[in-house]
Protein backbone atom coordinates (compact mmCIF):
# COMPACT_ATOMS: atom_id res chain seq x y z
CA UNK A 1 0.00 0.00 0.00
CA UNK A 2 0.88 3.56 -0.79
CA UNK A 3 1.62 6.18 1.96
CA UNK A 4 -1.82 8.36 1.98
CA UNK A 5 -1.69 11.22 -0.27
CA UNK A 6 1.17 10.03 -2.08
CA UNK A 7 -0.70 9.43 -5.25
CA UNK A 8 -4.12 10.88 -4.28
CA UNK A 9 -2.15 14.40 -4.27
CA UNK A 10 -1.62 14.19 -8.25
CA UNK A 11 -5.72 14.28 -8.69
CA UNK A 12 -6.49 15.74 -5.25
CA UNK A 13 -7.84 19.05 -6.68
CA UNK A 14 -9.82 17.15 -9.36
CA UNK A 15 -11.77 14.89 -7.42
CA UNK A 16 -12.04 17.25 -4.46
CA UNK A 17 -14.03 19.96 -6.64
CA UNK A 18 -16.81 19.84 -4.37
CA UNK A 19 -15.31 21.24 -1.10
CA UNK A 20 -16.89 24.65 -0.27
CA UNK A 21 -13.11 26.10 0.10
CA UNK A 22 -14.81 29.94 -0.57
CA UNK A 23 -17.37 29.01 1.67
CA UNK A 24 -15.02 28.11 4.53
CA UNK A 25 -12.62 31.10 3.81
CA UNK A 26 -15.50 33.73 4.26
CA UNK A 27 -16.38 31.49 7.42
CA UNK A 28 -12.97 31.67 8.92
CA UNK A 29 -12.04 35.43 7.94
CA UNK A 30 -15.58 36.40 9.89
CA UNK A 31 -14.40 34.66 12.62
CA UNK A 32 -10.77 36.35 12.55
CA UNK A 33 -12.23 39.87 11.74
CA UNK A 34 -14.47 39.91 14.62
CA UNK A 35 -11.53 39.09 17.03
CA UNK A 36 -9.64 42.01 15.47
CA UNK A 37 -7.68 39.90 13.15
CA UNK A 38 -7.43 41.45 9.89
CA UNK A 39 -3.66 41.15 8.60
CA UNK A 40 -0.53 39.66 10.56
CA UNK A 41 0.55 35.75 9.95
CA UNK A 42 -2.15 33.13 10.19
CA UNK A 43 -0.59 29.21 9.80
CA UNK A 44 -2.68 26.59 8.28
CA UNK A 45 -2.15 23.24 9.64
CA UNK A 46 -2.41 19.70 6.97
CA UNK A 47 -2.75 22.45 4.20
CA UNK A 48 -2.64 20.33 1.54
CA UNK A 49 -2.57 21.64 -2.48
CA UNK A 50 -3.04 25.08 -0.52
CA UNK A 51 -6.45 25.58 -1.50
CA UNK A 52 -7.59 27.44 1.67
CA UNK A 53 -4.10 28.96 2.41
CA UNK A 54 -4.15 30.94 -1.11
CA UNK A 55 -7.70 31.80 -0.32
CA UNK A 56 -6.83 33.42 2.96
CA UNK A 57 -3.59 35.00 1.47
CA UNK A 58 -6.27 36.97 -1.40
CA UNK A 59 -8.02 37.52 2.01
CA UNK A 60 -5.00 39.36 3.19
CA UNK A 61 -3.13 38.13 5.42
CA UNK A 62 0.41 36.50 5.24
CA UNK A 63 0.25 32.41 5.41
CA UNK A 64 2.58 29.64 6.85
CA UNK A 65 1.10 26.27 5.33
CA UNK A 66 1.98 23.14 7.09
CA UNK A 67 1.77 20.29 5.51
CA UNK A 68 3.16 15.99 6.52
CA UNK A 69 2.65 14.96 2.98
CA UNK A 70 5.38 16.55 0.17
CA UNK A 71 3.65 15.17 -2.72
CA UNK A 72 0.38 17.83 -1.43
CA UNK A 73 3.27 20.50 -0.82
CA UNK A 74 4.96 19.93 -4.46
CA UNK A 75 1.35 20.58 -5.78
CA UNK A 76 0.75 23.54 -3.55
CA UNK A 77 4.02 25.09 -4.77
CA UNK A 78 3.75 24.71 -8.03
CA UNK A 79 0.40 26.32 -8.25
CA UNK A 80 1.97 29.31 -6.00
CA UNK A 81 4.89 29.57 -8.48
CA UNK A 82 2.11 30.25 -11.29
CA UNK A 83 0.73 32.57 -9.24
CA UNK A 84 4.08 34.14 -8.20
CA UNK A 85 4.85 34.65 -11.89
CA UNK A 86 2.32 36.66 -12.36
CA UNK A 87 2.87 39.38 -9.45
CA UNK A 88 5.87 41.48 -9.57
CA UNK A 89 6.66 41.78 -5.83
CA UNK A 90 7.34 37.37 -3.67
CA UNK A 91 3.72 35.89 -2.76
CA UNK A 92 4.15 35.85 1.79
CA UNK A 93 2.98 32.09 1.62
CA UNK A 94 5.97 29.64 3.08
CA UNK A 95 5.29 26.02 3.07
CA UNK A 96 6.50 23.58 5.37
CA UNK A 97 6.96 20.00 5.30
CA UNK A 98 6.42 19.22 8.66
CA UNK A 99 4.33 16.34 10.88
CA UNK A 100 1.91 18.41 12.52
CA UNK A 101 2.28 16.51 15.89
CA UNK A 102 6.17 18.29 15.84
CA UNK A 103 5.86 21.04 13.80
CA UNK A 104 7.94 24.36 14.37
CA UNK A 105 7.63 28.08 14.10
CA UNK A 106 10.15 30.92 13.67
CA UNK A 107 7.76 32.92 16.32
CA UNK A 108 4.18 33.54 17.13
CA UNK A 109 1.61 33.46 14.84
CA UNK A 110 -1.86 35.83 15.06
CA UNK A 111 -4.30 32.78 14.77
CA UNK A 112 -3.98 29.05 13.09
CA UNK A 113 -5.94 26.92 11.76
CA UNK A 114 -6.59 23.19 10.25
CA UNK A 115 -9.94 22.48 8.02
CA UNK A 116 -10.96 19.35 6.03
CA UNK A 117 -10.75 16.79 8.86
CA UNK A 118 -7.07 17.44 8.98
CA UNK A 119 -7.11 16.83 12.42
CA UNK A 120 -8.94 12.98 12.40
CA UNK A 121 -5.95 12.21 11.02
CA UNK A 122 -4.52 12.54 14.64
CA UNK A 123 -5.83 9.04 15.50
CA UNK A 124 -4.23 8.71 19.17
CA UNK A 125 -5.53 11.92 21.72
CA UNK A 126 -2.20 12.18 23.09
CA UNK A 127 -0.66 13.14 20.01
CA UNK A 128 -3.98 15.33 19.64
CA UNK A 129 -2.86 17.26 22.95
CA UNK A 130 0.75 17.62 21.46
CA UNK A 131 -0.69 19.23 18.43
CA UNK A 132 -3.16 21.66 21.14
CA UNK A 133 -0.29 22.36 22.98
CA UNK A 134 2.18 23.25 20.46
CA UNK A 135 -0.81 25.42 18.74
CA UNK A 136 -1.05 27.46 22.31
CA UNK A 137 2.92 27.88 22.27
CA UNK A 138 3.21 29.43 18.93
CA UNK A 139 0.00 31.87 19.21
CA UNK A 140 0.71 35.53 19.77
CA UNK A 141 -1.69 36.16 23.21
CA UNK A 142 -5.04 35.54 22.93
CA UNK A 143 -4.62 34.63 19.66
CA UNK A 144 -6.93 32.69 17.95
CA UNK A 145 -7.22 28.65 17.00
CA UNK A 146 -10.09 27.72 14.64
CA UNK A 147 -10.33 23.81 13.04
CA UNK A 148 -13.25 21.35 12.63
CA UNK A 149 -13.42 17.72 12.97
CA UNK A 150 -15.77 15.26 11.58
CA UNK A 151 -17.91 13.41 14.27
CA UNK A 152 -18.59 9.95 15.16
CA UNK A 153 -22.33 10.51 13.86
CA UNK A 154 -20.37 10.99 9.79
CA UNK A 155 -18.60 8.22 10.34
CA UNK A 156 -20.83 5.73 11.81
CA UNK A 157 -24.01 7.10 10.16
CA UNK A 158 -23.50 9.10 7.35
CA UNK A 159 -20.61 7.63 5.16
CA UNK A 160 -20.72 4.12 7.24
CA UNK A 161 -19.84 0.84 5.92
CA UNK A 162 -19.98 2.13 2.17
CA UNK A 163 -18.39 1.94 -0.98
CA UNK A 164 -18.36 4.66 -3.78
CA UNK A 165 -16.80 4.19 -7.29
CA UNK A 166 -16.91 7.28 -9.88
CA UNK A 167 -14.86 7.12 -13.63
CA UNK A 168 -13.65 10.40 -15.52
CA UNK A 169 -11.31 10.60 -17.98
CA UNK A 170 -8.17 10.66 -16.38
CA UNK A 171 -8.90 9.36 -13.14
CA UNK A 172 -11.28 6.39 -11.73
CA UNK A 173 -11.41 5.80 -7.84
CA UNK A 174 -13.15 3.04 -5.84
CA UNK A 175 -13.60 4.43 -2.11
CA UNK A 176 -14.49 1.98 0.78
CA UNK A 177 -15.21 3.39 4.02
CA UNK A 178 -14.99 0.57 7.28
CA UNK A 179 -15.84 2.30 10.72
CA UNK A 180 -14.74 0.74 14.17
CA UNK A 181 -17.24 1.89 16.55
CA UNK A 182 -15.23 -0.02 19.07
CA UNK A 183 -12.10 1.72 18.21
CA UNK A 184 -13.51 4.77 16.66
CA UNK A 185 -11.35 4.05 13.94
CA UNK A 186 -12.19 4.74 10.61
CA UNK A 187 -10.35 2.72 7.80
CA UNK A 188 -10.87 4.83 3.89
CA UNK A 189 -9.37 2.33 1.45
CA UNK A 190 -8.87 4.51 -2.20
CA UNK A 191 -7.89 2.58 -5.01
CA UNK A 192 -6.98 4.91 -7.77
CA UNK A 193 -7.09 4.31 -11.70
CA UNK A 194 -4.40 7.10 -12.66
CA UNK A 195 -3.48 8.24 -16.67
CA UNK A 196 0.05 8.09 -16.88
CA UNK A 197 -0.52 11.76 -17.37
CA UNK A 198 -1.66 12.31 -13.99
CA UNK A 199 0.77 9.94 -12.54
CA UNK A 200 3.84 11.14 -14.09
CA UNK A 201 3.14 14.36 -15.67
CA UNK A 202 3.32 13.22 -19.04
CA UNK A 203 2.20 14.98 -22.24
CA UNK A 204 -0.30 12.30 -22.90
CA UNK A 205 -1.76 9.15 -21.75
CA UNK A 206 -0.68 7.02 -25.09
CA UNK A 207 2.41 5.38 -25.69
CA UNK A 208 4.32 1.95 -25.38
CA UNK A 209 4.60 1.48 -21.67
CA UNK A 210 5.06 -1.20 -19.58
CA UNK A 211 3.18 -0.90 -16.18
CA UNK A 212 3.52 -3.38 -13.66
CA UNK A 213 0.00 -2.32 -12.29
CA UNK A 214 -1.93 -1.01 -14.72
CA UNK A 215 -5.56 -1.58 -15.59
CA UNK A 216 -4.27 -3.76 -18.63
CA UNK A 217 -1.99 -5.88 -16.47
CA UNK A 218 2.20 -6.42 -16.38
CA UNK A 219 2.70 -6.46 -20.54
CA UNK A 220 2.90 -3.54 -22.00
CA UNK A 221 0.46 -1.62 -24.64
CA UNK A 222 1.89 -0.43 -27.66
CA UNK A 223 1.06 2.35 -30.01
CA UNK A 224 1.73 2.14 -33.33
CA UNK A 225 3.68 4.48 -35.23
CA UNK A 226 1.36 6.25 -37.33
CA UNK A 227 -1.20 6.24 -34.87
CA UNK A 228 -3.59 3.97 -35.67
CA UNK A 229 -4.02 2.45 -32.53
CA UNK A 230 -3.82 4.33 -29.44
CA UNK A 231 -4.98 2.33 -26.38
CA UNK A 232 -5.05 4.75 -22.82
CA UNK A 233 -2.70 3.60 -20.17
CA UNK A 234 -3.82 3.88 -16.31
CA UNK A 235 -1.70 2.58 -13.33
CA UNK A 236 -3.62 1.30 -9.96
CA UNK A 237 -2.53 2.79 -6.51
CA UNK A 238 -3.96 1.51 -3.43
CA UNK A 239 -3.93 4.08 -0.77
CA UNK A 240 -5.49 3.49 3.49
CA UNK A 241 -6.60 6.94 4.98
CA UNK A 242 -6.91 6.06 8.68
CA UNK A 243 -9.09 8.93 11.04
CA UNK A 244 -10.80 9.12 14.62
CA UNK A 245 -13.95 10.25 15.36
CA UNK A 246 -13.35 12.42 18.14
CA UNK A 247 -16.38 14.03 20.13
CA UNK A 248 -16.93 17.86 20.90
CA UNK A 249 -16.55 16.87 24.82
CA UNK A 250 -12.93 15.01 24.02
CA UNK A 251 -12.05 17.88 22.18
CA UNK A 252 -12.98 20.58 24.78
CA UNK A 253 -10.71 18.06 27.42
CA UNK A 254 -8.09 18.15 25.08
CA UNK A 255 -7.90 22.22 24.95
CA UNK A 256 -8.24 22.25 28.18
CA UNK A 257 -5.62 20.04 29.37
CA UNK A 258 -3.47 21.89 26.36
CA UNK A 259 -3.89 25.11 28.39
CA UNK A 260 -6.02 26.53 25.63
CA UNK A 261 -9.69 28.41 25.94
CA UNK A 262 -12.61 26.57 24.36
CA UNK A 263 -14.65 29.67 22.89
CA UNK A 264 -17.27 28.29 20.65
CA UNK A 265 -18.41 25.47 18.73
CA UNK A 266 -20.38 25.69 15.29
CA UNK A 267 -21.99 23.18 13.15
CA UNK A 268 -20.52 23.59 9.93
CA UNK A 269 -23.09 23.11 7.60
CA UNK A 270 -25.51 25.46 9.25
CA UNK A 271 -23.22 27.33 11.52
CA UNK A 272 -25.68 26.65 14.51
CA UNK A 273 -24.91 24.91 17.48
CA UNK A 274 -23.74 21.41 16.79
CA UNK A 275 -25.83 18.48 18.21
CA UNK A 276 -25.87 14.52 17.86
CA UNK A 277 -26.57 14.85 13.88
CA UNK A 278 -23.85 17.11 12.94
CA UNK A 279 -21.15 15.52 10.72
CA UNK A 280 -18.53 17.96 11.00
CA UNK A 281 -18.06 20.81 13.51
CA UNK A 282 -16.06 23.88 14.05
CA UNK A 283 -14.17 24.77 16.87
CA UNK A 284 -12.59 28.11 17.58
CA UNK A 285 -10.48 28.11 20.75
CA UNK A 286 -8.08 31.18 22.26
CA UNK A 287 -4.44 30.96 23.39
CA UNK A 288 -4.42 31.23 27.26
CA UNK A 289 -0.99 31.90 29.73
CA UNK A 290 1.10 33.98 27.91
CA UNK A 291 1.44 37.76 27.81
CA UNK A 292 3.19 40.06 25.50
CA UNK A 293 5.64 41.12 28.31
CA UNK A 294 6.41 37.24 28.64
CA UNK A 295 6.57 36.70 24.92
CA UNK A 296 9.20 40.17 24.49
CA UNK A 297 11.43 38.94 27.64
CA UNK A 298 11.55 35.57 25.89
CA UNK A 299 12.11 36.88 22.23
CA UNK A 300 15.05 39.22 23.90
CA UNK A 301 16.62 35.74 25.40
CA UNK A 302 16.48 34.40 21.89
CA UNK A 303 18.73 36.73 20.50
Amino acid sequence: MDNSYSYFSFVYDKLMDNIPYDEWTDFICSILKKDGIEDGIIAELGCGTGQMTERLFNAGYDMIGIDNSAEMLDVAEERLSMIQSEMEEMTPILYLNQDMREFELYGTVRAIYSVCDSLNYITKKDDLLKVFKLVNNYLDPKGLFIFDFHTEHYYKETVGDSTIAEVRDEVSFIWENRYNEAEKINNLYLTLFLGIEDAYGSENAYGSVSVSESAYGSESVNESADGDFSVPLYERHDEVHVQRAYSLAEIKELLSEAGLNFIDAYDASSKDTPDEASDRIVVVARENGKSWDDLEKFMNQEL
